[in-house]
């Protein structure tokens, strides 16, 4: 896909909306996370005021990826369902000065700018919603890391030295 640009602060200002489709394997960083490049995700970007006068951005992206579950290895599909409220800054040092008058953990600050990528903020907020260690809800026992029957439990070295000592 083409890189997509927008003016943020006019997006904003002017309430715009865009939506659309991005299949995963043309989100690069995304696709190193994941098991293979299968999958869409479906944005939806809406310009706004926030109540504080600064421009923001609605973001919403939705799909599957394929991860690897870190309980037994296999892959799995994770749902991706990410709503966020991106403020927008001039700057960095009006971004620290935005964020501590919010005061508000569910709103991100960003700085904007006149050529956002909009590719980016959506594979961005796509990496944002998978966990560090992705795990099924409850795993086959299959993989390498298995079951509890799976797992050799060796005798302490310990053992030995208290038989010595009887």
């Amino acid at each position: 896909m083409k890189p997509f640009a927008i003016d943020a602060f006019d997006f904003g200002r002017l309430k715009e909306q865009r939506e659309g489709e991005i299949p995963v394997a043309e989100l690069p960083r995304l696709v190193k996370e994941c098991v293979d490049s299968s999958g869409v995700l479906h944005w939806t970007l809406k310009g706004g005021v926030h109540a504080s006068g600064h421009p923001e951005l609605n973001m919403q992206v939705t799909g599957a990826v394929q991860l690897v579950c870190q309980r037994c290895l296999q892959p799995f599909s994770f749902a991706i369902d990410a709503d966020s409220t991106l403020v927008l800054a001039q700057d960095e040092e009006q971004a620290d000065e935005i964020e501590a008058s919010l005061d508000d953990e569910g709103i991100d600050v960003i700085v904007g700018s006149k050529a956002m990528n909009v590719i980016d903020l959506i594979e961005d907020e796509a990496l944002l919603a998978i966990p560090q260690a992705p795990k099924h809800a409850a795993c086959s026992g299959e993989g390498a890391a298995g079951s509890a029957e799976s797992i050799v439990v060796k005798p302490s070295p310990f053992a030995a030295l208290k038989n010595l000592k009887h």
